[in-house]
């Protein structure tokens, strides 16, 4: 008989948690017009307290749309309708 090692997944040997499936973005159904600096509101809910960017791997965004919000957000930020940072 063969090795069952072969047989048998790692992530069975080693105790290892299966990797689950990745999570949709949650601004699919929102239009890239939706997501401009004139948006403050919109805009807020991707900010943390400290007034950073919160990154797309917390938020489940995609690569785009993390770029349209990121330029987004530094616009209003030199326009001065968002802060920088929050004391």
């Amino acid at each position: 008989m063969k090795n069952i090692e072969q047989f048998i997944p790692n992530a069975f040997l080693f105790n290892k948690k299966l990797p689950l499936n990745k999570k949709s973005c949650t601004l699919n159904n929102v239009s890239n017009k939706l997501i401009n600096y004139k948006n403050v509101d919109f805009l807020k809910k991707y900010i943390s307290e400290k007034g950073r960017i919160v990154p797309s791997r917390i938020s489940n965004i995609s690569y785009k749309k993390q770029r349209l919000l990121r330029k987004a957000i530094h616009i209003a930020r030199y326009i001065s309708l968002l802060p920088y940072i929050s004391l």
